[in-house]
């Protein structure tokens, strides 16, 4: 009897083991993940959101990274948190506020302090504005500064129709000493006026750790998938196939092949090392293929790469170096080339060793000559960089920018856009 009261009892404490460790880790749990919302900004992974916490300078920044894509081109979306130096939190472009990531904050907050300011440091990036109104609610002692000129479409709204609280939103003051977390860091804004919207960027600088932390402007790409696209690797699986018929199958090779092809999608759009296939080769492929399955795209594979696809990549990762995606490149900077280099002048004042990007790597080791280099493309004769990622200093390769560039002509002959201003 005495040996069956044992054996019952270790298992009650099996049990209660088990219970204690599902209470731990709720984020287990495929409701922690969900987020109704998506409709909003419909992609993938659409209404079920995994977050990743990792902590990037002890005890002081963690980032938050989530997943967004179309057609399984995911990349990295992430949120950065800082501790302030007088107790609570700052919180950096927030990320879906599903009931995992709010734990993850909250765990923050249990032991650094509550969630004191949220930044929005962008005026066009529906997938950073969509956040801010949800995740300020579930942190309603939170003051929210935004980046000037926001906009909306078709119509301009006001905040609070956005979903921004409107007795605790603010712009950003121009000088980032008026801010109340302006003794522990600075920023700088960048606005361009783009006649039906503006681009506004804030980068940020927290002197004691020596970080900046940036939302598009700069970028760089791992080689290695990202832990959050490898949670569910089937999109990375599905990238790196040659063609419909190639069966999926999940190694380490094959995750990083199809994560380097997602970041050449993602970049370019269509690379100059990827072939779309005809229509009606195609639908006959798509017909053969032998998974027709809704997750498959019933077999639909439109594309074939170059067998020196991995060139390209090599040459925009650059060894990790931080660069200008093509997009802004091609429409964006290129409109106020003065302006732009005049804020990353200034950003490149600050006594920095690390970048935190809201896509892609994080965190880049970089130092502020290596952040000014990444804008020499709209420099005449741009200055050699004396330090460098070793082939940091090779440029991307000018074939992948066809597409973009067809792009932009064609929207600047329908006046859609306007054409780009002489370099400086």
């Amino acid at each position: 009897m005495l040996k069956i009261g044992k054996k019952h009892s270790r298992g009650r404490r099996m049990m209660n083991s088990q219970e204690r460790q599902k209470k731990v880790q709720p984020q287990e749990h495929p409701r922690d993940w969900s987020w109704p919302f998506w409709p909003a900004v419909p992609l993938y992974p659409y209404n079920k959101r995994r977050t990743l916490r990792r902590e990037i300078v002890k005890d002081t920044i963690w980032t938050f990274d989530q997943l967004q894509g179309i057609l399984y081109t995911i990349v990295p979306i992430r949120m950065t948190v800082v501790k302030l130096w007088a107790g609570g939190l700052l919180v950096y472009a927030p990320v879906a506020p599903t009931t995992e990531c709010v734990r993850l904050v909250n765990e923050l907050v249990a032991v650094h302090g509550e969630v004191k300011y949220i930044i929005l440091p962008t005026s066009s990036g529906l997938e950073h504005k969509v956040f801010v109104g949800p995740f300020a609610r579930r942190f309603p002692n939170a003051q929210v500064f935004i980046a000037p000129h926001q906009w909306s479409l078709p119509f301009n709204l006001p905040l609070s129709w956005l979903g921004f609280p409107q007795k605790r939103t603010q712009v950003l003051p121009e000088d980032s000493k008026q801010a109340p977390f302006g003794d522990e860091f600075d920023y700088a804004v960048l606005d361009i006026n783009l006649g039906r919207g503006s681009f506004a960027e804030v980068a940020v600088f927290h002197r004691r750790s020596r970080t900046v932390l940036v939302t598009d402007s700069v970028l760089s790409v791992p080689e290695e998938p990202p832990a959050i696209a490898q949670l569910d690797p089937y999109p990375l699986l599905f990238h790196a196939r040659e063609n419909a018929f190639e069966a999926i199958e999940d190694n380490q090779a094959n995750r990083r092949k199809g994560w380097q092809r997602i970041c050449l999608f993602a970049v370019y759009f269509r690379p100059s090392m990827l072939e779309v296939t005809g229509m009606v080769q195609t639908f006959r492929d798509t017909f053969q293929a032998p998974n027709h399955s809704p997750k498959a795209y019933f077999g639909l594979f439109p594309f074939r790469w170059k067998q020196n696809w991995k060139h390209s990549f090599d040459t925009l990762r650059g060894n990790g170096r931080p660069f200008v995606a093509p997009i802004l490149q091609i429409f964006i900077f290129p409109q106020a080339p003065r302006q732009v280099l005049n804020w990353a002048d200034k950003v490149a004042t600050w006594d920095f060793g690390r970048i935190i990007s809201c896509h892609f790597d994080s965190a880049i080791e970089a130092v502020p000559r290596q952040f000014r280099q990444a804008f020499a493309f709209l420099e005449k004769k741009p200055l050699a960089c004396e330090e460098s990622f070793g082939s940091s200093s090779q440029p991307l390769v000018e074939e992948d920018f066809k597409f973009i560039k067809e792009l932009e002509g064609n929207l600047v002959r329908r006046g859609i856009a306007t054409p780009a201003k002489e370099k400086i």
